[in-house]
């Protein structure tokens, strides 16, 4: 069988928001204490794949688990502060695309991306 490769890129197509009173989960010896979750979700743009990227939104006073990827479960996690959960969930409803990128070879990069966008162009949307 051939071997997967380290990375994994996907178009996001969807998100679903999650919020939680608390919930404390292990991960690899980690405990998190989770207060949000954002699932985004795509396909592959290698591949017709359906991917998942869990972004975890931790409370002020959890650990932080390291990222998590596995490529051939074609998923990963990574872990943020709760304060960013606005942030990021903006970054979701108002650009297009929006890329997950899971680095089995450095699950440190694992991301979330925009495309190059020219200076100044304000939210074409509405013109």
């Amino acid at each position: 069988m051939a071997e997967l490769p380290p990375v994994a890129i996907f178009e996001i197509k969807s998100y679903m928001v999650i919020w939680r009173q608390l919930e404390e989960r292990d991960f690899g010896g980690v405990v998190a204490r989770i207060r949000g979750l954002v699932r985004c979700t795509g396909i592959g743009t290698t591949d017709d794949e359906d991917y998942r990227l869990d972004v975890y939104f931790l409370a002020d006073d959890s650990e932080t688990p390291n990222p998590v990827v596995e490529i051939a479960q074609h998923s990963g996690s990574i872990f943020m502060p709760i304060r960013d959960i606005s942030a990021f969930v903006d970054i979701l409803r108002n650009e297009k695309p929006i890329y997950g990128h899971l680095r089995g070879d450095n699950p440190q990069w694992t991301s979330v991306t925009t495309t190059n966008e020219p200076v100044g162009t304000g939210d074409e949307d509405h013109e």
